[in-house]
């Protein structure tokens, strides 16, 4: 238990809260009309108007649930301790509006979205307002035991979505880790194979330049491009992480390899097409474009239903590469169908390399995935 409460403790906020936007003004707005409606309804309600105008004056602290969660939640349940405290004194009856149960959207957002810290303070303050409501009102074991429950639901509610954003978050810290690593290989291949063929070029050079020098000139400069080249493809290679366990070091599959893809009598059939200067692309985009395609091609033969054909098109334009995967299936999911984790490891592939990536239906029907990359190097 006390390992539980240090672990509780130690938990930092969430990363990257949704920014506020219309929705909340929305939240706000609706539940400042429901107060304002309520306290008109029930004008003979013990301690009004002023139990109408705090309770509308208390709305707007729902735009900061996310942003400022535990000063919201001490001033949504400190308004709530204030008007019992304020039934006690005067031995009134309830002053409270149910419009005011949005405050438990408050208790919510304190667990959803504050950190360790936080969440502790908060919710001792949110139990000694409730033990004080409860006392106020002499509630029986039946009402005090139901208020519990209803508490603990929003608090289990708001720490389940709080512990699937952090697996979610978890795994997309890993496939973006996988792709570095993935990545990482593959510049280090190229790489290695530059270096390789600039020994072998250095050492040509240092025979031919003594019995013939003029030839001499272009071996130099043939190891003065491998040499650009490589540079700066290890400038690129220090920005991923790398493993020290490199066991393959057999040349990648890249763009010239899509073409062994194409299955004109398959069903369903995958048309390959290739257009615009790809020869000399860079070892990481050409890895890369093969790897997306075949990803893309994959996710097409398995999840888009009743497809009959499935269109691979890279084309070079300038300094950029653009591979466009399209199919004719229905968009919709079928029955039973998850979402994986494949686009996001695309994604995060493409983003790697200073590209892009997006996936979506298509205008004419099926689904698009398309990637843009950057070349980076002269060819």
């Amino acid at each position: 238990m006390t390992a539980l409460w240090s672990s509780l403790w130690r938990e930092p906020r969430p990363a990257n809260p949704p920014l506020e936007g219309p929705a909340d003004w929305l939240l706000v707005g609706g539940f400042a009309a429901a107060a304002l409606v309520e306290g008109l309804a029930r004008a003979s309600l013990p301690g009004q108007p002023f139990v109408t105008v705090v309770a509308v004056a208390l709305m707007p602290v729902l735009r900061w649930r996310r942003s400022h969660p535990l000063t919201a939640c001490l001033v949504g349940f400190g308004v709530a301790g204030l008007l019992s405290l304020t039934q006690l004194a005067t031995d009134s009856g309830d002053l409270g509006l149910y419009s005011m149960m949005a405050i438990l959207i408050l208790l919510y957002s304190l667990v959803r979205w504050g950190s360790g810290r936080e969440v502790t303070a908060g919710l001792i303050v949110v139990a000694a307002v409730a033990a004080l409501g409860l006392y106020v009102a002499s509630a029986g074991v039946a009402e005090i035991v139901g208020g519990t429950v209803f508490l603990l639901l929003f608090v289990a509610l708001a720490a389940v979505f709080r512990s699937r954003a952090q697996l979610w978050e978890r795994q997309r810290r890993e496939i973006r880790t996988e792709e570095r690593l993935a990545l990482a290989r593959d510049l280090h291949d190229t790489v290695a194979h530059h270096v390789s063929a600039i020994a072998v070029q250095a050492q040509a050079g240092g025979v031919v330049a003594a019995t013939h020098p003029a030839q001499a000139a272009d071996v130099f400069a043939a190891i003065e491009s491998e040499a650009s080249r490589t540079l700066a493809e290890m400038r690129a290679m220090v920005q991923v992480l790398r493993d020290d366990d490199w066991d393959a070091y057999a040349p990648r599959l890249g763009v010239a390899d899509l073409l062994a893809l194409a299955r004109p009598d398959a069903t369903p059939a995958v048309e390959v097409s290739l257009s615009g200067s790809l020869m000399r692309l860079p070892a990481g985009v050409d890895a890369a474009i093969y790897r997306l395609a075949q990803e893309a091609l994959t996710n097409a033969i398995r999840h888009a239903r009743s497809a009959g054909r499935v269109g691979i098109d890279v084309h070079r334009f300038g300094d950029v590469v653009r591979l466009r995967v399209t199919d004719d299936g229905l968009t919709r999911p079928g029955p039973g169908a998850e979402p994986g984790f494949g686009l996001t490891g695309m994604t995060e592939r493409a983003h790697l390399l200073g590209g892009s990536l997006s996936a979506g239906p298509g205008p004419e029907g099926g689904w698009v995935v398309e990637a843009v990359l950057p070349v980076g190097f002269p060819e």
